[in-house]
């Protein structure tokens, strides 16, 4: 599952930490193969075309597929640079998410009223996720599918509680 726990350090008085991220089917070592492989897959037929000039024209479309393709993954990867941590001292529960773009957004609450919450129906996906402490409510695993929300449900719920 794309998500790790951390127990106990004693820095800062953690007691544990969640770490989530976007899972990658198409790690960045496989992306050079998987162009590698689309060129000659696609290059293959053109072989018959060598010394015709309706080769150049079929090389100028492949060129702007593979700059498209190309683009389109690196577009991927950068939204998948994605990342929350959830934390838990004795006194308080924080969830920070760091988003592609720089920017962090951060949601504390005191341990003691800190729940989560899944929506099996009633949210925008199926088991949606949420912490709420205080009078704020706000949605944790955003990127997981919904076996993997479920069952992070359960164990946030254990974590908070029996402090892992």
């Amino acid at each position: 599952m794309p998500y790790q726990w951390t127990p106990s350090s004693d820095e800062n008085q953690t007691q544990w930490q969640l770490d989530l991220w976007p899972y990658r089917s198409l790690l960045r070592k496989d992306f050079v193969l998987f162009i590698g492989g689309t060129i000659a897959i696609i290059a293959l037929p053109l072989i018959a075309l060598i010394g015709s000039v309706i080769l150049w024209v079929i090389l100028g479309f492949f060129g702007v597929m593979l700059w498209a393709l190309w683009g389109a993954l690196h577009i991927s990867y950068k939204r998948g640079e994605l990342l929350e941590v959830f934390q838990a001292t004795p006194e308080i529960v924080t969830l920070t998410r760091h988003n592609p773009n720089g920017t962090l957004q951060t949601w504390e609450a005191n341990r003691y009223w800190a729940t989560a919450h899944i929506h099996p129906k009633d949210g925008p996906v199926e088991n949606y996720l949420t912490l709420r402490g205080g009078d704020r409510e706000v949605e944790i695993g955003a990127f997981l599918d919904a076996a993997e929300r479920l069952s992070l449900y359960g164990e946030i719920q254990r974590a908070l509680r029996h402090n892992l």
